[in-house]
């Protein structure tokens, strides 16, 4: 009750300290939100490519449209260090789909266990069931959590895909990466519907069964997976790889430091709170230096005094902290249900990002508590007592 009436004194002065933290945390907790999200896409692509090899028309660098020769697959497949070779296809769902934050809806066509059980990113349906290899030259899908959710599907309802229609077989459980944005085919299906998207220069020197836009390569146990790429980018004329390692030195490293910059910018803002903290409690020593003084007169350490000061402080910061968490948690969900219908969700708020800006915030206003704290259990009892 002391510490509260305490703090209760200058009610304007404490409110507008506690408001500086809470505008810190609640940018903390917006921007670690944002990170945290682009951190397990990030970490789902890590998952993915970690064990296998993706082949593809080099023309694109590396993420090319262009469609590879199924032929590939026999050269690949005969290269040492390789186990398993097939092809796939990928292609955008919604022809006009615009640029925007996260992976767009895309289509996904492969031949159901031709990995045979190599690989390891499972996905498991929450409704429905999975593609099988017996779907081949049928129109159905199934769909990822985040596609299914903003196109409104059903169980057994009707979609359409750049003018064709599909029964949705499956709705998958949410992966929190790539897989909950895509449209999963069989694989004959989705070469006609590739092949009708390429040029009629392209399309009119293949057929559709001819065609592919990537070849999943999947190493031999114990297989030195750069060298395997090296070998398959040798063996096959104008194409190009990709590594689970490639993958996290290009795309891992450019979204670590976009985590940074955007954590970074909440800090700062934390600290401009802490020197508020700092200026109220610098403030509060000030206007009870005759009540300090009587303190140390009829007794109390210079240690009780630092303590109960920067509690003071650490209170300040523990209200900040939980006011500035509920309304950046509120922000996050509020931002994550305007987007849901699109397919887009911005924030991920984890129970440690909460823990860790409550936390900060109580630290931060103690340490900025320190110095008024220190200074106060120095002062001279008797010039205290004077002091008007």
């Amino acid at each position: 009750m002391t510490l509260l009436r305490n703090l209760g004194r200058r009610k304007l002065r404490t409110g507008l300290t506690i408001a500086g933290i809470t505008i810190g945390i609640w940018a903390l907790v917006v921007f670690s939100s944002m990170a945290n999200k682009i951190n397990s896409l990030v970490e789902g692509g890590s998952e993915y490519y970690g064990d296998k090899i993706v082949v593809t028309d080099a023309s694109g660098g590396g993420f090319s449209t262009l469609p590879v020769s199924i032929d590939s697959v026999v050269a690949i497949q005969g290269i040492d260090g390789v186990d398993v070779a097939i092809p796939q296809v990928a292609f955008v769902a919604d022809a006009d789909a615009t640029i925007s934050f996260g992976p767009p809806e895309q289509v996904v066509g492969g031949v159901a266990g031709a990995d045979e059980g190599r690989e390891g990113f499972e996905l498991r349906a929450s409704q429905g069931r999975l593609l099988t290899a017996d779907d081949e030259g049928e129109n159905v899908v199934v769909m990822g959590a985040d596609v299914a959710r903003s196109r409104a599907a059903t169980l057994g309802g009707d979609l359409v895909i750049r003018g064709r229609t599909f029964q949705v077989v499956g709705i998958l459980e949410p992966t929190l990466t790539a897989p909950d944005s895509s449209i999963f085919m069989p694989f004959d299906i989705a070469q006609s519907m590739l092949h009708e998207q390429l040029p009629p220069i392209i399309s009119d020197q293949v057929s559709a069964t001819e065609i592919a836009s990537q070849i999943v390569v999947y190493p031999d146990a114990g297989a030195d997976i750069p060298a395997v790429a090296t070998a398959i980018e040798a063996a096959v004329p104008n194409s190009s790889t990709l590594t689970g390692a490639e993958f996290d030195e290009v795309i891992g490293s450019t979204t670590a430091i976009f985590s940074a910059i955007i954590t970074g910018v909440a800090l700062i803002s934390l600290m401009v709170g802490g020197l508020s903290v700092i200026n109220t409690m610098a403030m509060s020593v000030a206007e009870r230096t005759r009540e300090i003084g009587i303190k140390r007169a009829i007794g109390a350490g210079r240690r009780r005094i630092v303590r109960e000061l920067m509690l003071e402080a650490g209170v300040i910061g523990f209200i900040g902290g939980l006011i500035g968490l509920g309304l950046g948690a509120l922000v996050v969900v509020l931002a994550n249900e305007a987007g849901r219908s699109g397919g887009t969700i911005l924030f991920e708020l984890t129970p440690s990002t909460s823990l860790f800006a409550v936390g900060f915030a109580t630290v931060l206003g103690i340490v900025a508590g320190v110095i008024p704290a220190w200074h106060a259990a120095r002062m001279d009892p008797v010039a205290a007592l004077r002091y008007e």
